[in-house]
């Protein structure tokens, strides 16, 4: 069975930093994505970033372009959302899900996600 775990979430002050990790096992194909997504009270979910386990190609929402940076470890199977410049709106849930391709209006197989606070 797929298995994603994200964690790394926290408490940070507005322009500081913090780094989420997604750890996947059970993946028996190098053919995918995975994707973060975030998700605060009362807002729909919005996708964040995504990258293909292959190539490496990244793809960002236009609210945290030039402050995310999505990567990846293969050899550990883990993807890495490094957040700058953080924002009191980043505050959300943030999941990271499993698809086979990038895109942000289908939201795939996902763990439980991490909690990441911005305070102003």
């Amino acid at each position: 069975d797929v298995q994603l775990q994200a964690f790394g979430g926290g408490l940070a002050q507005a322009g500081g930093s913090l780094r989420l990790s997604c750890a996947a096992s059970g993946i028996d194909s190098d053919d995918y994505v995975i994707a973060w997504f975030r998700q605060a009270p009362g807002n729909k979910r919005e996708g964040v970033s995504c990258i293909n386990k292959r190539e490496g190609i990244p793809l960002y929402a236009d609210s945290v372009k030039g402050r995310f940076t999505i990567s990846r470890d293969n050899t550990k199977n883990t993807v890495y959302l490094q957040m700058n410049s953080l924002k009191p709106e980043d505050t959300a849930v943030y999941y990271c899900a499993i698809d086979v391709r990038c895109r942000f209006d289908h939201f795939g197989s996902s763990g439980q996600g991490t909690q990441v606070t911005v305070s102003s």
